[in-house]
């Protein structure tokens, strides 16, 4: 009997009825995964950046200077 006793009376606790197979596993993980940021070049100097961020090489966003360099 699975269970917990409490003041001696016995409350039942649920249990995995079988064991969750390998198959089964991989396959609920397959969605656990990374996923890739999304880089775009800049229009300024070309370099690769995060998308609506500035750019770490000369500072513009939206076309204009943000941060000085």
């Amino acid at each position: 009997m699975t269970g917990l006793f409490k003041q001696g009376e016995v409350i039942e606790v649920a249990v995995p009825f079988r064991r969750t197979s390998k198959t089964r596993k991989r396959k609920r993980r397959t969605h656990f995964k990374l996923s890739v940021p999304g880089m775009v070049r800049c229009p300024q100097c070309g370099e690769w950046k995060l998308a609506h961020r500035v750019c770490k090489e000369c500072g513009y966003y939206k076309g204009e200077e943000v941060v000085e360099k």
